[in-house]
């Protein structure tokens, strides 16, 4: 970064000042409306259509390689929960009013790897195993998918690496899915990944490439190792329309959940969602996939660190991925290392112009804070970067009446409980 650049981005996008005072924000999306999410052969309802049917062959494997998994029949999924009482301290603590109820989206409780990461790590990996054993005639579509517990399979799979770059969830995800399959599989870490995260991966058979620097610096090192070896797939946050719709695939599934509760969202119900954001892939995809399946009765919206809010920046701007956050003076580093990430996917950015509600951001000092109310409210414990989430209500404070609120709780299952006390230590100092 140099001191040029910045004054030549504050003085061409002034509101970028209200992100440099690193106070929490709440920027409305301009964007939304004014045309039409463009359909395309890698990008539609019947995409994610698609994606499910593939989910669908590979349960019967699921169900058996990882028993968790065996109460949903091999399904990936998590459970819709209402948290009515964290609702009335949010309510109580921030002086606000939740124009209706107040759900978490259980993404913490996902199995295999406890993120929401699980949905479209786990989908590219299994995309690419059966493209893989397809081609090598050890596959078709008709038979079931049992057979790949069988270890001439895993002998094949061997002979592939899959590589990744990332903060921690996106490369469990794939990690436990790739080495169970058989994959070799090679993980680029940033900097403020968790340490746990990179045992954990090494404790499941990955193997785990440690830098001294933040997010795209991993993504880059691990793009250049794939393009090295011919026999590689790199699976990429940014650009991946194969994740994108792993992730989009909820979508149906949240539908379902809401109707089963007797929650059917319509013109007087609309539904208010919020999600974590990094990069852009994970919540792009899901409120991709709820537009296509609520349409204008949904309204999505991003929560960013007020350290690192990468997406937010590539919006407000127009630049996308042609500008980081260091640009213009904020130093992405948070206690949510999730979304400790300072170039966002421009892939994503764009989709999301017409669609998104808005973006908002949170202190790390917020972030402890929820992460105490929850635990003590509701017994449920999410990782910092999840619990941005649960700060939705609070920054959209005008919603419309009778609406269904959602949190979607990316991730917190897997953590330590020795680092999960210490995060609900200090939020209780901080509530105090």
């Amino acid at each position: 970064m140099t001191q040029e650049r910045k004054e030549q981005l504050l003085k061409a996008f002034p509101h970028l000042t209200k992100l440099t005072a690193l106070e929490e924000y709440l920027w409305i999306n301009p964007f939304k409306g004014k045309e039409t999410v463009a359909k395309t052969e890698t990008l539609s309802m019947e995409a994610i259509v698609e994606a499910e049917a593939r989910l669908a062959r590979f349960a019967p494997y699921l169900s058996q390689a990882f028993p968790e998994t065996k109460p949903m029949n091999g399904l990936v999924e998590s459970p819709l929960l209402e948290i009515d009482s964290f609702r009335v301290q949010l309510e109580d603590y921030y002086k606000v009013t939740v124009n209706g109820r107040l759900f978490l989206k259980g993404d913490h409780l996902l199995p295999i790897s406890g993120s929401i990461k699980a949905r479209g790590g786990i989908y590219e990996v299994l995309t690419i195993a059966e493209k893989v054993l397809i081609e090598e005639r050890m596959l078709s579509k008709e038979e079931s998918y049992v057979k790949l517990l069988e270890p001439v399979y895993r002998d094949v799979l061997s002979r592939y690496t899959i590589i990744v770059g990332s903060t921690g969830n996106l490369g469990l995800s794939i990690g436990v899915m790739g080495a169970k399959l058989g994959f070799n599989v090679i993980v680029h870490m940033s900097s403020d990944a968790k340490a746990w995260k990179k045992a954990l991966l090494r404790q499941k058979g990955a193997h785990v490439v440690e830098h001294d620097q933040d997010y795209s610096l991993a993504v880059e090192e691990g793009r250049k190792q794939a393009e090295a070896n011919v026999n590689s797939f790199f699976i990429d946050d940014e650009h991946s329309t194969t994740l994108f719709l792993g992730y989009a695939v909820a979508a149906l599934r949240l539908k379902k959940q809401l109707d089963d509760k007797g929650m059917t969202i319509h013109n007087d119900r609309p539904l208010i969602v919020y999600l974590p954001c990094g990069v852009g892939g994970g919540p792009g995809g899901i409120a991709y996939g709820l537009h296509q399946v609520f349409g204008e009765n949904v309204t999505c919206y991003f929560a960013e660190p007020t350290h690192s809010p990468c997406m937010l920046v590539g919006m407000m701007t127009g630049l996308h991925e042609n500008i980081h956050v260091n640009e213009i003076g904020i130093d992405n580093q948070t206690i949510a290392d999730g979304l400790a990430v300072g170039r966002p996917s421009g892939f994503v950015g764009k989709v999301m112009e017409p669609i998104l509600g808005g973006i908002y951001t949170i202190s790390d000092e917020t972030m402890y804070k929820l992460l105490a109310m929850l635990i003590d409210r509701e017994e449920m414990a999410l990782e910092p970067s999840a619990v941005t989430a649960l700060f939705g209500p609070v920054q959209i404070a005008n919603s419309a009446k009778n609406a269904v609120h959602l949190a979607w709780g990316t991730g917190g299952s897997m953590v330590p409980a020795n680092q999960m006390k210490v995060d609900y230590e200090i939020g209780k100092a901080l509530l105090l």
